[in-house]
């Protein structure tokens, strides 16, 4: 007798639900399924209310791009903070990386991708558009490149420069390099070579 006969078809459709999320397979899939299972149904009921309320609540803040609940955003709206500084980043996961180390204090640029023409990504896919009349338009100071130093990554921050380099904006490149911890012989080859890059002065000019 297959599975498909073995598990009910309501449990059958949370499992294939969990399991078109990225980095979710079938066997962690069931076993969340089975996990909402076995709690209180009024827990379900609540999580099931959150998702429906998703898309609903959630738009994207028409100066930055991330995820929020208000436009602007929270970070936008914060008058404390440098409006004339940018971070560039690919995900809204990367601006809750960054803001969790509590020593950026300026503003953020989300592109929702990066270049990948393989996948058929290109600059009309990411919100670069947004970017460059932001640049233009905002009186910005200094624009801070920090996508990953994986291969579309560093494809994008090159486009990103030579879009922007003809404006008046400082240009930067968040620094890559050795782990804190890692042990140097460990470090593969472009890393370590990103490393010598990024190289900090430690004397005082």
């Amino acid at each position: 007798m297959s599975s498909l006969h073995i598990i009910p078809p309501a449990l059958e459709r949370l499992i294939r639900s969990f399991s078109q999320l990225p980095g979710i397979g079938s066997k962690t899939a069931t076993r969340l399924a089975l996990n909402i299972l076995r709690r209180p149904a009024a827990e379900a009921r609540e999580m099931g209310a959150a998702l429906t309320e998703l898309h609903g609540a959630i738009r994207l803040c028409s100066c930055c791009m991330t995820f929020s609940e208000q436009d602007p955003c929270v970070i936008c709206s914060d008058q404390r903070r440098d409006a004339s500084l940018i971070c560039v980043v690919e995900q809204p996961a990367d601006l809750m990386a960054i803001e969790k180390t509590d020593s950026y204090r300026g503003h953020y640029h989300i592109l929702h991708g990066v270049l990948s023409p393989v996948d058929g990504i290109g600059p009309e896919e990411i919100k670069v558009r947004e970017l460059v009349a932001r640049v233009q338009s905002n009186g910005i100071s200094e624009v801070l490149i920090a996508t990953s130093s994986t291969v579309p990554g560093e494809a994008t921050a090159s486009y990103l420069i030579d879009r922007l380099q003809h404006l008046p904006a400082k240009l930067t490149r968040l620094a890559c390099g050795i782990p804190m911890g890692m042990d140097i012989k460990y470090a593969d080859q472009y890393t370590l070579a990103r490393a010598i890059q990024s190289r900090a002065n430690l004397r005082e000019p």
